[in-house]
Parts: C-alpha cells; structure tokens; sequence
C-alpha cells in the first residue's frame, strides 16, 4: 500500500453526526414524511428501523437502480406503505412531500445529497462516513449551519446504552493509566472479489447517475451495490466501513481528536490478485500525548484481538476495558482491579439512534440528541450547551491542519500539492453544463469581489449540476497572520445569487500549506 492511499483512508476518520437548530414544523400536530435514497443495504435497514417510531410516514424513494426500486416499493405495499418513487433524487427533494431524508448511497454521493436536501428545507440522517475529503465535510457542515437543519450520521453505538456505560468506566479512572488503545475491524465472511469484465449497462440501471461526480468507467458488477466500498473512486475499504465505528470510539474514550504523528502498514496481503483495490490487511498507529492509538484490520479471518473480530480495547495499568456490539467487560491485571464480568448489549442501536433523530426532529432541539464526532472534533455530549460545543469546536481549529503537516514532512514542500485530492473532492463532471457554470462563476466571482482586499481566490466546483461552488478566499491580518474563509455560492444562470461564508483563523506556517489557506 502506498503512503498516498493509506492517508485518502486514515485521514478521513469519518465525521460522525453533526446536530443543529432544527427548521420548520415541530411535527408535533403531524407525522414526519420521509424519503429515502438509495434502498438497497443499509439504506433499507434504516428506514426499517425509523418507520418504528410513532408519526413517521414514508412517502419516497429514490434510487438509480430501477430493479431494486420496484422491488422496495413492492414490498412496502405489501405493508400498506404507498410510496411515489423517483430516479432523480433531486425531483424528490423539489416535491412537497417529504420532511427528512435518509442519504445511504454510496460515499462518493453523501456531500452533494446532503447539500441538495439541507438547501430544499429537509433534515438529514446519511449514513457513515460522512464523506470522501475534508473540504466535503466542511461543505456538509456549512450547508447544515445555513438551513438551520437537523443532520444525523449513522454512528449508531453512540445512542447504544452498553457503549455510553463502557465509556463512563474508562473515564472513572479505574483502569490506571490508560497507555494503548486498540481499535480492529476482522471481517472473515470477506472474501476474494473475482475479477470479472466490464459488460452493457444492466436494464434499469442509470450508469451516469450512478457515478455521479466519479470517473467515467465502463459498467462493472464488481464496483456496483455493496462492493463500490473497496474502489478508491468511491470509498476507502474497512477504514472508512468499519474504521469510523471503532476509532470513533476509541477517540471519544480518550477525549481526543488529532494525533500528533500517523504511520501505517498494509496491503492487499490475503487476496493479492481480486479485483478490488482497498488495503485487505492494515495496521494504524496514531501518536498521542502519553499514549497510541492503534487501528488495525483484515479481510477473510475473524480471529481478532481477546477473540473478537471487531471492538476497542483500553490498555490500562490497572486492567484492560474490551468493548464492542456484543457487550463489554474488564479484564484485570492480577492484584490491581476487579474483574468485570461480560455486560451484554440490551438494546438495539439503530432502532435507539433513530429514536434519537426523530426526537430532535419533534421538539426542534438538537441537544436531546447525542453530539457525536464532527470533522474529526470531539464535540461536548448531550446536555452540553451550544457555548460549550463552540468552545470545543474553536479548540479543535488545528484538525484540519494536521494532514498538512504530515504531508509537508513526507513529501516536502515542493511536493505539497499532493494532499490536493485528499484535502478536497475531486470530481469528475460529466455534464458540460456543469463546465459552463464553473466558468460563468469564476466571471461572477470577479465581479463579486471587485476592490476586496485578498491575496488569491481558489474555486473548486462542487456541485453535479454547475449551481453551487465554493471558493477559498485568504486575507492579511495586521499582524501579517492570514485569515481564510471558505465562500460558498449558489448560481443562476451564470450570476451569484447566494452566498454565505465560514470564518477560520490560520496560523502563519500554514499559510502556504495548501490553496485552501
């Protein structure tokens, strides 16, 4: 594995949820009208388990697969659901009848969907990871800010009782000193993925908008449905599927966010010649004041760390915390502590987490929800004030940096624009239109800013249709430090029509880091 795709997997440690001052009807003299897009996999698991709170309705779904989407809406009929269905996700968003959507696409897709269904006025629950890059995130953060909408990752642990109760032991301080903690993902049912050639576009299939901001590639039944998960244009294998579960809580035990240093090792070691291109086997060690972190995973074997193919150890003086789905227990070192024997997990966390979203969405409070991890920032748990949240964020400004850092060390400076892709998306437009809006807004946008004081505006286009961009904007500060604000701006016919802007101080030795500073 090269140190270019190790960092497109380790660096994006999956922003988990973000929650935010929900807009329009409490919902509390109606029922909650929700679509979903994408309903094969997880994003059906979701909406099965959402439609078990009271006043919820599903009124739409959207998928480019026309097969699996006839078969849904099928099924919900069965149930007395009646669904209108959609291929184009953004004719659902433009109707009036849906409230909140489920975005469980393929990761590739989240940040353009969750854009789009924040600027229509709906709340949002996108499954994991949040997206491909940082400047994604960032976006998603943004555009949730702007329409006051609520949004939900699905992080699910997080609203698991058993997972909040392993955690409130590991922050009692029993365990002594914590000096390792280890986080694993051994998926055995994970096999080879046979080679197989491209083939015609299976009827019903919308290749194009399937890709979306993707490379342009001939079909291929390998990178479509469940396995676009192992493919670069898409995802980032087991770090990003299972990665953002277990180190999010590996993280959230010790009240971290940004590591000082990373290095990792791995590589497609069981299956060499399948067809996939994600690392099969990788090891993580990320660097932290008095302690490591330590991510590890493989495909094809289960027999992970204390027999589980998944969970996050504490590695204490004291005794060792070993947590996962199943439960948790303590396992001491001899004559220190008290055993603990194994705590079983009582309750169903997808059901929980959408409970969780469903009573934000009611009574317009995001802090009855649980504040999870958002671009790599420890956010302050539920009850916590929005002050409080801010404070946190505001301490956390040097996470964006780190990757900068890193790669300056690596590859120095001449080499820096490296990071480029895996700072920010880089999407492929098939639309010309879409070049046409990149070009009328860079027109616009010196117009916009005629006789502004900056040093240099950087655009990169987002959106899959030419209407939205965002652009980098660095200023000088007396002081000669450089402030950075990312701009962000809806077009019309090649004219500004909207614009709003997230403000963030940066320090001098990052100015040159990256065009984003």
């Amino acid at each position: 594995m090269n140190r270019k795709d190790f960092i497109k997997t380790s660096t994006v440690l999956a922003a988990s949820s973000f929650f935010l001052n929900a807009k329009g009807s409490n919902f509390l003299d109606r029922s909650i009208r929700v679509g979903l897009i994408g309903v094969n996999g997880m994003g059906w698991s979701d909406l099965n388990a959402l439609l078990k709170n009271d006043g919820l309705v599903c009124t739409a779904l959207c998928d480019v697969d026309e097969n699996i989407l006839k078969k849904r809406a099928e099924e919900l009929q069965k149930r007395n659901i009646q669904v209108e269905t959609f291929v184009d996700y953004k004719k659902m968003l433009n109707s009036s009848i849906v409230d909140a959507v489920i975005i469980a696409t393929p990761d590739h897709w989240h940040c353009l969907q969750l854009v789009d269904a924040v600027n229509a006025g709906k709340h949002v629950y996108v499954e994991k990871p949040i997206g491909n890059s940082i400047v994604e995130c960032q976006l998603m953060v943004q555009a949730a800010k702007k329409n006051k909408a609520i949004v939900q990752v699905g992080q699910w642990q997080r609203s698991q009782q058993h997972f909040k109760d392993a955690i409130d032991f590991v922050h009692s301080g029993k365990l002594g000193k914590i000096r390792l903690v280890k986080a694993w993902s051994y998926q055995g049912w994970k096999s080879a993925i046979p080679i197989v050639p491209d083939e015609p576009v299976p009827a019903g299939v919308h290749y194009t908008e399937w890709l979306g901001p993707a490379q342009k590639r001939p079909f291929n039944s390998n990178r479509f449905h469940f396995n676009f998960r192992w493919f670069w244009d898409y995802a980032g294998g087991l770090m990003t599927d299972w990665g953002v579960h277990m180190l999010d809580y590996a993280l959230l035990g010790m009240k971290v966010s940004d590591p000082k240093s990373i290095m990792a090792s791995g590589g497609k070691f069981a299956f060499p010649d399948d067809a996939g291109q994600t690392p099969d086997t990788m090891t993580a060690v990320y660097e932290f004041d008095g302690f490591n972190i330590q991510w590890e995973h493989a495909k094809g074997i289960d027999l992970g760390p204390y027999n589980r193919n998944h969970g996050v150890a504490f590695i204490g003086n004291n005794g060792t915390l070993v947590l996962n789905r199943s439960g948790w227990e303590v396992i001491p070192e001899k004559g220190r502590m008290e055993a603990v024997s194994i705590q079983p997990s009582l309750d169903n966390g997808l059901d929980k987490h959408m409970e969780n979203f469903v009573a934000s969405i009611r009574q317009r409070n995001p802090q009855v929800s649980v504040l999870l991890l958002t671009l790599g920032c420890q956010q302050p748990q539920t009850n916590e004030s929005k002050e409080a949240a801010q404070k946190q964020l505001d301490e956390n400004k040097e996470n964006k940096r780190i990757v900068l850092d890193f790669y300056q060390q690596m590859f120095g400076d001449k080499d820096v624009s490296a990071v480029d892709k895996y700072i920010s998306p880089q999407y492929i437009q098939h639309n010309p239109s879409v070049a046409d809006g990149a070009a009328a807004f860079k027109l616009a946008a010196a117009k916009w800013f005629e006789g502004q004081p900056k040093t240099r505006i950087d655009v990169q286009h987002i959106a899959s249709d030419g209407d939205l961009v965002f652009i980098h904007l660095k200023n000088k500060n007396p002081d000669g430090s450089l402030k950075s604000t990312i701009d962000i701006f809806r077009l019309e016919k090649g004219k500004i029509v909207e614009h709003w802007d997230a403000q963030q101080d940066v320090p001098k030795n990052a100015a040159n880091a990256h065009p984003m500073f």
